[in-house]
């Protein structure tokens, strides 16, 4: 049967007439965590979530300042020039499009709006997006104090979100500069009655701990949604593992020209390349290192060049694992059958495996030689980003010395068997866990490193249990501004390091005066010794950086490249595209 189905494949002509004309399929490698607005933090999720919901504000295409925002749900840009950003830049009034429809046919009001706003600040899961808003409106990273909800923050949260004469205002703890940009991609507009009658909080503060920091499975179900973006939600097939979208008809703005969205999971590569040389899929997520196969593909086309916006191909190493049903670390022992669940706190640990990565080949093979070295947290073309010369290089015998330093000499002499978690239909992260393997095993014989590969939902939920040892990362900008990399990746309430249990008090310090510093040249000097101690402590390590492009049938039209835009790479903003054989 394969192979038949293959031939079947290869039969249908390049030059064939438009398959599907008014549906898009694309094929790619991440099922969503959550499309729950409050929950949902990573590409795959957000990727859906942001065709089905709209928030305050959006990107003209591919643009990244403030200048280049357009109203969405507001029907204003606030500024101090239009009077709708207060002269001390904390208060932002944001006039709201009336008649807006939700999937449900409902009309969304003021009230949901604010909701909206406060939902997403307080449901605050750890390890969530709240933090961005959480930070310049109340000027906090958490709603909770040892634990436990502060009521206190709830109160001020209440009183810096209202409404006033049908106007959205939002007040801010301090002048924050990106607050706009922000956004831009978070704070979906979400209504009321539809949260509530699936179980989630009523909008009263009383009601609010039981809510605060809940268990995904206690969020809106993934089968349901009801946003007011130009797409709802069909189904969800998870037979045929994929996410079926339909036009809303209902749309404020002009109807979407595609009728129907599929965005479907599909694991294996040559599959996905099949699935778009026969047309069966418009556009495909393909890793750099198969970028010469899709460039072959008749009647597809490789958009390449594309504005980079992140730190990716990361090594992130979590200090303090959970012990509690965690395979990933064996006996949980330092006995050569697993490893304590602190393992990687020893920094000779660390290290002994920064310099077990043969960096050069990840580049030629894994990129194709389209990449290049980079380390530091912020990237170049940020304001206060810099690429300092890579601490690390592929050196074994530097990579032999640590392990024998590491654990007071334990860890050589006893051995140890640790997981290297990665996700499922990505070939660079399970090509890059082959190569950590081979040459951390070749040092030792009682070095073990079991490679696991599991599905996209399931890695999120084991990192975000602090149950993978060591596992590789990615960072896409929120918004663009050197904070939303700083902050997640190294601060201690971040999304990454707060998972890692990485924390250095004086990074934090820095991040935190950074944040809130106006002049660029101080703010650069403050982000250059951030980096500084980042570097000593080695929380992670930054493999390299490749290019980012797009494979796509060359009937689709319309797709625009939005940098800070959750692509999943690269499914885009599905209200763009149209497919004709023009």
């Amino acid at each position: 049967m394969r192979t038949l189905l293959l031939a079947a494949l290869f039969a249908i002509p390049a030059s064939a007439q438009v398959k599907n004309p008014d549906k898009f399929v694309y094929a790619t490698i991440g099922d969503p965590d959550s499309l729950d607005p409050a929950w949902a933090y990573d590409t795959a999720s957000h990727n859906i979530i942001s065709n089905v919901y709209e928030y305050l504000l959006a990107y003209k295409g591919a643009g990244l300042a403030i200048k280049d925002l357009m109203p969405m749900i507001a029907t204003k840009v606030p500024s101090k020039a239009n009077g709708l950003v207060s002269a001390d830049g904390l208060t932002y009034r944001f006039p709201l499009r009336k008649g807006v429809k939700f999937h449900d046919g409902t009309i969304l009001t003021p009230e949901d709006a604010r909701y909206s706003i406060l939902r997403f600040l307080l449901v605050d899961r750890d390890g969530g997006p709240a933090s961005l808003l959480l930070e310049p409106i109340l000027g906090v990273n958490s709603t909770r104090k040892d634990g436990k909800l502060d009521a206190a923050i709830v109160d001020r949260a209440f009183a810096a979100v209202t409404v006033d004469k049908g106007d959205l205002v939002l007040k801010l703890a301090r002048p924050f500069a990106p607050f706009l940009t922000i956004l831009a991609n978070f704070g979906a507009m979400t209504s009321k009655d539809f949260c509530v009658k699936n179980g989630q909080w009523d909008g009263q503060a009383a009601a609010l701990e039981k809510f605060n920091n809940p268990q995904r499975a206690a969020m809106i179900p993934n089968d349901k949604a009801n946003g007011t973006g130009a797409f709802k939600l069909e189904r969800i097939d998870k037979a045929n593992k994929q996410t079926v979208l339909a036009r809303h008809d209902g749309y404020w703005r002009e109807p979407a020209k595609l009728s129907q969205v599929i965005v479907k999971v599909v694991d294996d590569f040559n599959t996905r390349k099949l699935m778009l040389q026969a047309g069966d899929a418009d556009a495909v997520y393909g890793p750099q290192m198969y970028f010469p196969q899709l460039q072959s593909v008749p009647g597809a086309e490789v958009i390449d060049g594309l504005q980079n916006l992140e730190r990716s191909s990361t090594l992130m190493f979590t200090f303090k694992m959970s012990p509690t049903a965690n395979a990933n670390i064996g006996s949980g022992k330092l006995d050569g059958q697993g490893v304590p669940p602190d393992f990687f706190s020893d920094k000779d640990v660390r290290k002994a495996f920064a310099y077990s990565v043969d960096y050069d080949g990840y580049i030629k093979d894994i990129l194709r030689g389209k990449g290049r070295r980079t380390s530091g947290v912020i990237p170049s073309s940020l304001p206060g980003g810099s690429d300092p010369k890579p601490q690390f290089s592929l050196d074994p015998k530097k990579a032999e010395e640590h392990f024998r330093k590491a654990w007071g000499g334990q860890a050589w002499e006893k051995g140890f068997k640790v997981s290297f978690v990665f996700n499922s239909g990505s070939a660079p992260a399970q090509t890059i866990a082959q190569m950590v393997k081979k040459n951390v095993e070749a040092l030792n014989p009682k070095f073990k490193v079991d490679l696991r590969m599991i599905q996209w939902s399931t890695y999120l939920e084991q990192t975000q249990a602090n149950k993978i040892p060591l596992f590789l990362a990615a960072w896409q900008a929120d918004y663009p501004d050197a904070h939303n990399f700083a902050f997640p990746i190294v601060h201690s309430a971040g999304y990454y390091a707060g998972k890692q249990g990485y924390k250095n008090p004086k990074v934090d310090a820095v991040i935190e005066e950074a944040a809130i510093t106006l002049d660029e040249a101080k703010r650069a000097s403050l982000y250059k010794k951030m980096q500084a101690l980042v570097d000593e402590d080695v929380p992670h390590v930054m493999l390299a950086e490749g290019v980012r492009y797009r494979a796509q049938r060359t009937w689709v039209k319309g797709f625009i490249f939005r940098p800070t835009f959750p692509d999943m790479p690269y499914g885009g903003y599905y209200y763009d595209l149209h497919k004709s054989a023009q």
